[in-house]
């Protein structure tokens, strides 16, 4: 059965929303995030404080698309207000790690993993902002995908293979993650 499904997404004050269909920007007080959503029959409105998206006769797959669009533009909204902060432990029981970071070719290098002569090295994302202090590598962006991405592409690089990996637990891991929706007030 088709209906009409309307999903309101509401704007904080320091933050402002731009309609370039099919693009929506999102800025505020830490920066600005620009996203490309693909859509045929769905209206987005701003009226206001607040963002409409609406199809008038919406079928299943018109509602996942909404509610997937309202789930993303709120993340950048939270994104562009609050940041994103990943956290990964450096363990090393084995052999001593050590990670550094290369800001002239824009990499992270890991050295010594497992006994290894050869370094292990992960492309640092644009927009991403890395610090390490001791064994804990803090990852802070106002998007959600990229702190992600790159917290993923650390603890992948840092993965051990052909090893009992009960005994090995030597790794990069993540420890502290955004995790669920904001709290609603």
């Amino acid at each position: 059965m088709k209906k009409k499904i309307t999903k309101i997404i509401k704007i904080p004050e320091k933050t402002e929303i731009k309609l370039e269909l099919p693009k929506i920007v999102v800025s505020g007080p830490l920066g600005s995030i620009e996203k490309k959503f693909k859509f045929k029959r769905i209206q987005i409105k701003k009226e206001n404080n607040e963002m409409i998206i609406e199809h008038e006769k919406a079928t299943k797959k018109d509602k996942k698309i909404i509610n997937t669009m309202a789930s993303l533009v709120e993340s950048m909204i939270r994104g562009v207000n609050e940041g994103y902060e990943y956290k990964l432990q450096i363990c090393s029981t084995h052999f001593p790690i050590s990670v550094k970071i290369d800001k002239e070719k824009n990499l992270l290098v890991i050295k010594n993993f497992l006994g290894e002569n050869k370094d292990r090295i992960v492309r640092l994302l644009p927009e991403v902002d890395i610090k390490i202090q001791g064994d804990i590598i803090s990852i802070n962006s106002v998007n959600k995908e990229l702190a992600g991405q790159q917290a993923a592409d650390i603890e992948v690089v840092s993965r051990i293979k052909r090893r009992d990996r009960r005994v090995f637990q030597d790794g990069i891991w993540i420890i502290k993650k955004e995790k669920g929706r904001p709290k609603s007030k």
